[in-house]
């Protein structure tokens, strides 16, 4: 069976400029590290091929898809690619690190935000769609723990981002579980995946952010009926609380809209969120900034 992780902890060298600071985490294809690196003299995230992935050639290419995302998207409220090595004994990318917790952790420890935590978040992460639509892209995998809390917010993770032209061409599940739109269950048979699919990603993220817990009910990850892995598919989302603005509950109504066509533009989001923030009292912003 082949090896599963690098197995490096605190001092160890990912390669003779970056120095592992401790393990972030991962995905199925890649672990995700905290290093020092000696060419910005500054901390930075890489990210590295697992070792039993080396030689697989999807795994290469997956990586190297997301180096041409990074490299074509250049926004502030998405995480930048600092350098790669895709070749080398240990294929990496090295990405800018981020100060702030990521808003999963923020509502899994503290449960649901305010006002004035999530709206500029929306707002700030609606203009990185809308600049992916600009480009012709899609991000396809927009959820709580791929949103970096802080002013602005910050999208990352793009493995899985690629053009639309080749989003709409998919003919397999795409994105994680609970925050995939319905069209990404199972394309071309749940629909075709593209820009709507972002903003339905939006949608369930901003739900548990001001509710606190999922739009739709835990599904099981292993059920062979999609009907039973993917609630979204069929089911309408739970109620927002009663302590909800009526346009913030709108908006993520419309969001999470089953058809793609009846989901507002991500433009649209943001217009209609920043009059409820303008109402909020500038004494209650603190540091965050207003528009």
């Amino acid at each position: 069976m082949a090896r599963d992780s690098w197995d490096l902890t605190q001092g160890d060298a990912i390669t003779p400029e970056l120095t592992a600071v401790k393990l972030l985490g991962g995905g199925s294809s890649y672990e995700a590290f905290l290093a020092f690196d000696d060419v910005t003299y500054a901390p930075v995230v890489v990210k590295v091929l697992r070792p039993g992935l080396v030689a697989d050639a999807s795994a290469r290419r997956g990586l190297r898809r997301e180096v041409e995302a990074l490299a074509t998207v250049n926004h502030p409220v998405v995480v930048r690619a600092l350098r790669h090595d895709l070749d080398g004994d240990r294929p990496h990318l090295v990405l800018e690190q981020l100060d702030g917790p990521r808003l999963s952790t923020l509502v899994r420890r503290y449960g649901p935000l305010q006002e004035q935590q999530y709206l500029p978040l929306a707002i700030e992460v609606a203009s990185a769609l809308h600049y992916l639509r600009h480009l012709g892209w899609v991000h396809l995998d927009v959820k709580p723990s791929n949103v970096i809390m802080g002013a602005p917010a910050r999208l990352i993770d793009l493995s899985v981002a690629r053009p639309l032209a080749d989003a709409e061409a998919l003919s397999w599940t795409i994105g994680t579980d609970a925050y995939l739109a319905p069209e990404q269950a199972h394309p071309p048979t749940t629909g075709t995946p593209g820009h709507a699919s972002d903003v339905w990603g939006l949608g369930a993220t901003l739900f548990e952010a001001v509710a606190g817990h999922r739009a739709f009910a835990d599904a099981d990850p292993d059920a062979r009926d999609l009907r039973d892995r993917y609630p979204q598919l069929w089911a309408d989302p739970r109620p927002l609380p009663d302590r909800v603005p009526h346009e913030v509950v709108k908006v993520v109504g419309a969001m999470l809209e089953r058809d793609p066509a009846d989901r507002p533009l991500p433009h649209e989001v943001a217009e209609a969120l920043e009059p409820v923030l303008d109402r909020l009292p500038r004494a209650r912003l603190g540091g965050l900034r207003t528009r």
